[in-house]
C-alpha cells in the first residue's frame, strides 16, 4: 500500500506531503489544478526519465518521496539485491541541478533497473490513454491466467522456459565455435600429424646434427683417426714407445732421488689416462663406417626438422614440441565440444518434454476459464454502458515455446452487433478504452494481488447511470485493494473512503500546488461543487448527500 507521498521542488510544487489509506482514494480538483504534476513525479518513482526542466527552483535538487506498507513476500527481492528490508519502506529518486538523477530505496543508492523492477510490483498508474499494454500478448496471457488460477503453473513453467532458453543460448554459442574451429580444423590436423610423424620426444636434436656430421665426414674421420692411432702403436717409433722408455727412465732417477717421486707419479696417471684416450679412440674408429643409408636416413630426418622450423617459424625442436601439445589440445577441445552440444541437446530434450506437459496443463485451464471471463465481462461492461459489446479470447497452437507456452493469444472485441469480433486493437475506439480496461481491472483485482492502482481519470465522458456503476465498480474493487482515482464525477467522488483536492494558489507571487486531505463536510462540498459547478446550490449540497448515502 502506498502511504505517503512527498514532493519537493517539482513543477509547481513547492513542499508536498500527503499521507494516504487503504480502500478507494478519490482525488478532485479543477483543471490545471496540478493533478498531472503528481502523476509526474509518481512517475519517477516507477524508473521514467528525470527532466531537469522539472526542478522550480534551479538552484535546489528536486525530491519525490513515497513510502510504502510491505509483507514479507517482498523480503525476497531485498535480500536478492543486498537491500535492508523494512515494512516501512521508503523509495526515492533526486533530480540534482546538474541534470543527474539518483534512486534510493531505504536510503541504499540503487540502479533504475532495481528500482523500476521494485516499483513495478507496488504501483501501478493507468491514465485515460494508456491502453497500449492491452494489445499485448503478455498482458492478455495475464488477465486469462489470473482467471485461471494459473498463477502456480505459470511460474513453474516459465522458470523451466527460462531455463530451456538459457541452454538453447549455450548451445547457440557452442556451435558457433564449433563452427569456427572447424573453418581450420584440416590445416590443423595435417599440421599436428606432421608434427606427431616425427616422434619429436624421440629425437636429441645436437646428437643427431652430429651423427649427420660423423656420417658426411666418415671417411676423412676414419683416415685421422688410423694415422693417429698408428702414431701411438708404431713399433720404435711410436708415442706409447717413447713414453714407455721415458716413464722407465724416470722411474731409475726416481728411485735415487726422492724429489722426483711426485713427477715419475705424474706421469704414470698421464699415461693411464692417454691409454684411456687411445682406447676410447680406437672404439670410435671401429664405430666409423660410410654408410650410404644410414646418411640417407638421417638427412632425410634432419631435412623434415629444418622444414618444420621454417614453417612454424621457431628455432628449437622443443618450441615444435610445445606448438604439436597446443594442436593437440585444440584438437582434444573440438571433441569435448561436440561432447559438450550432445548433453545440451539431451537437457534441450528433457525441457522440451518438461514444458509440453506445463504448456498443456495451461491452455487446459485456458479454455476452461475463457466461458466464464466472457460472461464477466460482457456483464461489467453493460454496466459500463456498453450493452451491445461482445469479447472473446482466441487461443491458437504455435509451433515454438513462448513465455507463456505453447500458444498465441488474441484478445478479441467488438461494440456493436451485428459485426465480426477483431482484435481489440482494431476494434476498440477512444471512447472505450478506458471502460474496457477498468471492466479487465476488475477481474484481474478478483483474482490475483494487484499492487497500487492509480486510475487518472478513465472515467471522463461518461455520466449519469454509467458514472454511477463506475463508481460501484471502483468501490468494489477498493475492497481487496488500494484504488487512488482521480476523477471529474461526483458520483466516484461519493464512493471514495477518504478524500483529496489538488489546489492551486499564489504564495508570494508565485503559483504553487499542493493536495489536502478533506474531512465530511469538505467532502460534501466538493461533491456538491463537481455537481453545480462553482457556485454550490442547495439542491446540489442534497444530491450530495444522497450520492454519499
Amino acid at each position: 500500500m502506498l502511504s505517503r507521498i512527498y514532493i519537493k521542488n517539482f513543477a509547481l510544487i513547492d513542499t508536498l506531503e500527503v499521507s494516504l489509506q487503504n480502500g478507494l482514494q478519490v482525488i478532485t480538483g479543477e483543471t490545471g489544478a496540478g493533478k498531472s504534476i503528481i502523476l509526474g513525479a509518481l512517475r519517477l518513482i516507477l524508473g521514467e526519465r528525470a527532466d531537469i526542466k522539472s526542478i522550480s527552483n534551479a538552484e535546489e535538487k528536486s525530491i519525490v518521496e513515497t513510502e510504502f506498507s510491505l509483507d514479507n513476500q517482498f523480503k525476497k527481492f531485498f535480500i536478492e539485491n543486498d537491500l535492508d528490508y523494512e515494512h516501512q519502506t521508503i523509495i526515492r529518486r533526486e533530480i540534482l541541478p546538474s541534470g543527474k538523477s539518483r534512486a534510493f530505496i531505504n536510503d541504499v543508492p540503487v540502479t533504475l533497473d532495481i528500482l523500476k523492477e521494485l516499483s513495478s510490483q507496488l504501483i501501478d498508474i493507468h491514465s485515460q490513454f494508456e491502453t497500449s499494454n492491452l494489445f499485448t500478448s503478455e498482458y492478455q496471457f495475464k488477465i486469462i491466467d489470473g482467471f485461471s488460477e494459473n498463477k502456480k503453473l505459470i511460474e513453474d513453467y516459465q522458470f523451466e522456459f527460462s531455463e530451456f532458453q538459457s541452454l538453447k543460448n549455450q548451445l547457440k554459442k557452442y556451435q558457433n565455435q564449433l563452427s569456427e574451429n572447424n573453418k581450420e580444423t584440416d590445416y590443423k590436423k595435417f599440421l599436428l600429424n606432421e608434427l606427431e610423424e616425427l616422434n619429436l620426444d624421440d629425437i636429441d636434436y645436437e646428437d643427431l646434427q652430429n651423427q649427420l656430421s660423423i656420417q658426411e665426414n666418415a671417411e676423412m674421420i676414419s683416415e685421422n683417426l688410423s694415422l693417429v692411432l698408428s702414431r701411438f702403436h708404431q713399433e720404435e717409433v711410436g708415442i706409447f714407445s717413447f713414453f714407455n722408455e721415458a716413464k722407465s727412465k724416470l722411474s731409475k732417477i726416481s728411485e735415487v732421488s726422492a724429489s722426483f717421486s711426485e713427477l715419475d707419479e705424474r706421469l704414470e696417471q698421464s699415461f693411464v689416462e692417454l691409454k684411456d684416450i687411445v682406447s676410447e679412440l680406437e672404439n670410435e674408429a671401429d664405430k666409423i663406417e660410410v654408410n650410404p643409408e644410414n646418411l640417407a636416413l638421417l638427412s632425410e630426418l634432419n631435412n623434415k626438422i629444418n622444414a618444420l622450423l621454417l614453417k612454424h617459424n621457431v628455432s628449437e625442436v622443443n618450441e615444435l614440441k610445445e606448438i604439436r601439445n597446443q594442436l593437440s589440445a585444440e584438437q582434444r577441445g573440438a571433441s569435448e565440444l561436440e561432447g559438450l552440444i550432445e548433453e545440451i541437446e539431451v537437457k534441450i530434450n528433457e525441457k522440451e518434454t518438461k514444458l509440453g506437459t506445463l504448456s498443456e496443463k495451461l491452455s487446459k485451464n485456458r479454455k476452461k476459464s475463457i466461458p466464464v471471463f466472457i460472461e464477466k465481462a460482457e456483464s461489467l461492461l453493460k454496466k459500463l454502458g456498453l450493452e451491445k459489446a461482445k469479447v472473446d479470447i482466441e487461443l491458437q497452437n504455435s509451433q515454438d515455446f513462448n513465455q507463456f507456452g505453447k500458444e498465441s493469444i488474441q484478445l478479441l472485441f467488438q461494440a456493436n452487433s451485428g459485426f465480426p469480433l477483431k482484435p481489440i486493437q482494431t476494434a476498440i475506439s477512444g471512447g472505450e478504452r478506458s471502460r474496457v480496461m477498468l471492466a479487465v481491472k476488475k477481474i484481474i483485482a478478483e483474482s490475483d494481488e494487484l499492487p497500487t492502482l492509480i486510475l487518472d481519470e478513465i472515467d471522463t465522458g461518461v455520466s449519469g447511470k454509467v458514472a454511477e456503476e463506475i463508481g460501484n465498480l471502483m468501490r468494489d474493487m477498493s475492497k481487496d485493494m488500494q484504488l487512488i482515482v482521480i476523477s471529474h464525477l461526483a458520483q466516484v467522488a461519493a464512493k471514495g473512503n477518504n478524500n483529496y483536492k489538488v489546489v492551486k494558489h499564489d504564495i508570494a507571487g508565485k503559483t504553487q500546488s499542493t493536495i489536502i486531505p478533506l474531512n465530511e463536510d469538505e467532502k460534501l462540498q466538493e461533491i456538491a461543487q463537481l455537481l453545480s459547478g462553482s457556485k454550490i446550490t442547495e439542491a446540489a449540497l442534497e444530491q450530495a448527500k444522497e450520492l454519499i448515502r
